[in-house]
């Protein structure tokens, strides 16, 4: 027991030892009398919008339209308050950041912002709506349109990434951010809320999809499992800093379809509409609308045990 209490006594020691990084690594702390917005609050946000957007799948049962508008009403007031405060807390540490001394009431800019984004939503659920479909119209294993918003992650990735990009176009700093990468966590689908997507929208089945922050998507397109829209360099300055701003992810114009696996990468990189990317081809230049693009036919070698000798077998290719 006494070896223990000794033990313990190391521990203010071990305190101030940690304190000490405080100073000596300060940029991955955040201290003083600023708060940022808070990790709990905007997931908190961001359930009260998905219940919004579809009612009756999500917390509250029983919904009908005798009492749905108080429900919504309730949910809209919450939100408007706690948008209010999120986003005045954003944007008081960005001008922070970039050392703005201008005076500025963040509170009442936070409100007119928090406004303006509920203002969309209307205009979201149609938007909405169109995935939805899109995943039932792509794919034969859907039961209903109940099932897709239920149990689809495409559908929840895409959902978050509509939400975070209005907030992205009011340039709301962190938050939308915040936002994507907390459906990345969920679904293993990982959106930039700067890209810029379509409508009609659908990613089948999900995971290890990437989409890069200046990718263009048009209307109609389908991607599966593993496709990345990513940047194929990232050009520096004269100090070897990188250059942001600029069309780094590719372009997919309308009707595209890119399959389980590949890449595509390079802002000068243009997918011609109605064209279609097949599993793990790498593109970095542009391609014509209606072509096809697949990888040659590979050929499977099966060692068999025993004195049979090695076979070469030819693949048998799908067709797109």
């Amino acid at each position: 027991m006494a070896t223990d209490f000794r033990r313990k006594e190391l521990l203010p020691q071990l305190t101030e030892r940690i304190v000490q990084t405080y100073v000596e690594y300060g940029t991955i702390n955040h201290l003083g009398h600023l708060p940022l917005p808070s990790y709990e609050a905007v997931v908190s946000i961001l359930e009260d919008l998905k219940e919004i957007i579809y009612p009756g799948y999500r917390r509250r049962e029983g919904l009908h339209m005798g009492n749905v508008t108080y429900h919504v009403g309730d949910l809209i007031d919450r939100l408007h308050d706690k948008l209010t405060a999120q986003i005045a807390r954003a944007l008081r540490h960005e001008a922070r950041r970039l050392h703005k001394s201008e005076e500025v009431d963040f509170e009442e800019k936070g409100q007119l912002t928090a406004i303006q984004f509920l203002e969309q939503l209307p205009e979201l659920r149609r938007v909405l709506a169109l995935d939805v479909q899109a995943a039932y119209d792509g794919d034969p294993a859907a039961g209903s349109l109940d099932e897709i918003i239920f149990s689809y992650p495409g559908v929840e990735a895409v959902t978050v990434y509509r939400l975070a990009h209005l907030l992205y176009k009011l340039e709301v700093p962190l938050i939308p951010r915040m936002m994507t990468e907390w459906a990345h966590s969920k679904t293993g689908i990982d959106i930039h809320p700067g890209a810029r997507i379509g409508q009609h929208f659908f990613i089948d089945h999900g995971t290890g999809v990437v989409i890069g922050q200046t990718t263009e998507i048009g209307n109609h397109v389908k991607l599966y499992q593993g496709v990345t829209l990513g940047a194929l360099s990232f050009p520096t300055d004269g100090d070897g800093a990188l250059i942001r701003g600029t069309k780094r992810h590719p372009t997919l114009e309308d009707r595209v379809v890119i399959y389980a696996n590949a890449t595509v990468l390079g802002g000068h990189t243009v997918i011609g509409h109605d064209a279609v990317i097949g599993s793990s081809v790498w593109l970095t230049r542009s391609v014509d609308p209606h072509s096809t693009v697949v990888l040659e036919k590979p050929k499977l070698r099966i060692r068999a045990e025993g004195p049979a000798q090695p076979q070469e077998l030819e693949q048998t290719h799908y067709e797109i």
